[in-house]
């Protein structure tokens, strides 16, 4: 599994792309989508939600197990991804790519998030 170096990772193993006009883009990683199994059904915010670093912002169902979503930073969701919603199985397929959540406009961005080779070995370990 190789971690995608552009993106940073939180420890709750969300991802977040560089800011492109002041929106990032979040998605989970593909170690989370492995441990989840076959997600089946995706609650994410919606637009215009405040989402704050840390905290549950939505839920990912499997096959095997409920899992919350955890914001990688605060911010405004100005857009969530309906293609996820309608195919929750994206998450596994394409968890960088098709598979991504939600975008947010960031507003404040925590210090403790990861490089790829730091999260790399933090799953690792």
């Amino acid at each position: 599994m190789s971690n995608p170096q552009q993106l940073r990772y939180s420890k709750e193993h969300e991802w977040l792309s560089g800011a492109e006009d002041g929106v990032s883009t979040v998605g989970i990683t593909e170690h989370a989508a492995n441990a989840l199994g076959d997600v089946v059904f995706v609650q994410l915010p919606a637009v215009g939600d405040t989402v704050t670093a840390g905290e549950t912002c939505g839920e990912l169902e499997s096959t095997k197990s409920v899992s919350d979503l955890y914001s990688p930073v605060s911010g405004e969701v100005v857009e969530a991804n309906q293609d996820v919603v309608d195919d929750p199985s994206l998450v596994n397929s394409a968890p960088f790519e098709g598979g991504w959540l939600f975008k947010v406009r960031v507003a404040e961005e925590p210090g403790d998030l990861l490089s790829a080779d730091e999260y790399t070995a933090f799953t690792a370990g």
